[in-house]
């Protein structure tokens, strides 16, 4: 039973990887924020194949967008998806920026709150820029108001080119 009085926010996760089996990753990551407390999924994207950002040399990433409707606060969700990724090996304390990693989970947006507290801001900083998260995003949630840029489809619409390959 979800315990009453906390409301119900939807929020977006990105999820990207490229060590390893990224895809096996991935899923394994969307069973574990289904299993957050208060936390359901709602919405899951394909799977998309992207080139990598930031000129470091390095495999393609696998990117998706999942949708939860959870009851955690958007901090305690933050602080979930870290020990998520770091329950896939990874350590954000020692790797490159831009570099490989084997799990990313960016929490995108959370309702349509705009949060700038120490370690999160939501919406995601570049997320207008991001062809390989607004385009998965674009999938489940076209209508969803990203604060300050306007809807998913028409953030993704200004884009000017983009390469981003579904997966399936």
């Amino acid at each position: 039973m979800m315990s009453m009085g906390h409301p119900h926010t939807a929020a977006f996760i990105g999820l990207g990887g490229n060590v390893g089996d990224a895809e096996a990753t991935l899923r394994s990551a969307l069973e574990r924020l289904d299993a957050l407390p208060g936390t359901r999924l709602r919405a899951v994207s394909r799977m998309h194949r992207t080139a990598p950002v930031g000129g470091i040399e390095q495999a393609d990433f696998i990117n998706a967008v999942v949708q939860v409707e959870t009851a955690l606060p958007a901090v305690e969700l933050l602080r979930s998806l870290f020990e998520i990724e770091r329950a896939h090996g990874r350590d954000r304390a020692r790797e490159q920026r831009w570099g490989p990693r084997t799990l990313d989970l960016d929490l995108l947006l959370y309702g349509e709150d705009v949060i700038d507290v120490d370690g999160l801001t939501v919406p995601h900083p570049r997320i207008a820029e991001r062809a390989f998260v607004l385009v998965p995003l674009a999938e489940i949630a076209p209508d969803a108001v990203i604060p300050g840029h306007g809807r998913v489809r028409e953030v993704l619409a200004a884009l000017e080119s983009f390469t981003c390959e579904a997966l399936g």
